[in-house]
């Protein structure tokens, strides 16, 4: 028998991007993210009786992050060896925060299989450990994480404010260069990296404010603000971190189009090729299938806010 566990991916609205320490996965500023319900883990974990066995799929792989996180967890718990089994019903690797809800769903998972007691704030921080944007997938609605606890805390639940969401995938392969190894590459060579750290600070208050108003226009200033300035600190990295492809462009273009003509809607794009446009209730159909119909989009996804992670029963 085996426990498994469900989790989604979230979306930052306000990101964070760099490392304050990287032994202790400390983000270098807070974010804010919209737990997305579409997109879902599904990971089941049971003790054997040899080492830790890892699938993705069907198929058996190695992954230096979860065997790190096992190896910190196991300083405190008394885990034994495990397999852990997940799949994810999207793209992953490909900029859509397949870490944050794996290391989401496997503490959920954990949790419950070996009886660890842990409330949800606490699962935050043991997920942050494993993938910093895990800490926000612990719960629903639309959540935030600073410091100095660094525990993800949410500012709305899931129906208090059932935004529509639509992913436009662009590229479903594995992304070059993975966020955690971007980020490293953009602290240590980006000449924008500090201010960008500053600013951050203030885009999250601002931020916080216009979510607990549902002030959805001034969101949309600070959100894709913040977004482009992410990747103007990517674009000045050396060497330089690309994410994007024409059909990202275009997508954004498409974005701003629909909203001169009066349609609220803005975009996000994280470490990846893939645009998110956040709706007001009721517009998403209709941004979906515009969106389609851009030239290099694959495919989209129409969602909503999603729950907390869960034990599948």
């Amino acid at each position: 028998m085996s426990t498994i566990a469900h989790a989604h991916p979230n979306i930052a609205l306000i990101k964070y991007w760099g490392k304050e320490s990287i032994e202790r996965n400390i983000p270098s500023s807070p974010s804010i993210s919209l737990t997305i319900n579409k997109l879902t883990t599904r990971t089941s974990v049971r003790p054997i009786n040899d080492g830790d066995r890892f699938l993705f799929g069907n198929e058996q792989v190695e992954d230096e992050k979860i065997t790190r996180f096992l190896e910190f967890l196991r300083h405190t718990y008394a885990i034994p060896p495990i397999e852990i089994l997940t799949e994810n019903n999207f793209p992953t690797g490909a900029g859509l925060a397949s870490s944050a809800s794996g290391f989401a769903a496997l503490v959920t998972a954990l949790n419950e299989e070996f009886k660890l007691g842990l409330a949800q704030s606490e699962q935050s921080v043991l997920a942050r450990m494993g993938s910093g944007s895990a800490a926000r997938s612990i719960f629903g609605g639309i959540v935030s994480l600073e410091g100095p606890t660094w525990a993800a805390q949410v500012l709305l639940k899931q129906n208090d404010w059932p935004l529509d969401i639509v992913v436009a995938i662009t590229d479903d392969n594995i992304k070059d260069v993975s966020s955690s190894v971007g980020m490293t590459m953009s602290k240590e060579s980006s000449p924008y990296y500090d201010d960008w750290v500053k600013s951050s600070e203030t885009d999250f208050k601002n931020a916080r404010k216009y979510i607990l108003q549902r002030n959805f226009d001034r969101l949309i200033e600070v959100a894709e603000s913040n977004c482009l300035k992410m990747h103007a600190v990517m674009l000045s990295t050396l060497p330089s971190l690309f994410y994007w492809n024409p059909a990202t462009v275009a997508c954004i273009k498409q974005i701003r189009d629909l909203r001169e003509q009066g349609i609220p809607v803005f975009f996000t794009i994280d470490a990846g090729a893939q645009v998110k446009a956040v709706c007001l209730p009721g517009t998403g159909e209709n941004v979906a299938h515009i969106l389609s119909q851009v030239p290099g989009v694959l495919r989209t996804i129409s969602a909503t806010v999603g729950e907390d992670a869960w034990i599948e029963t």
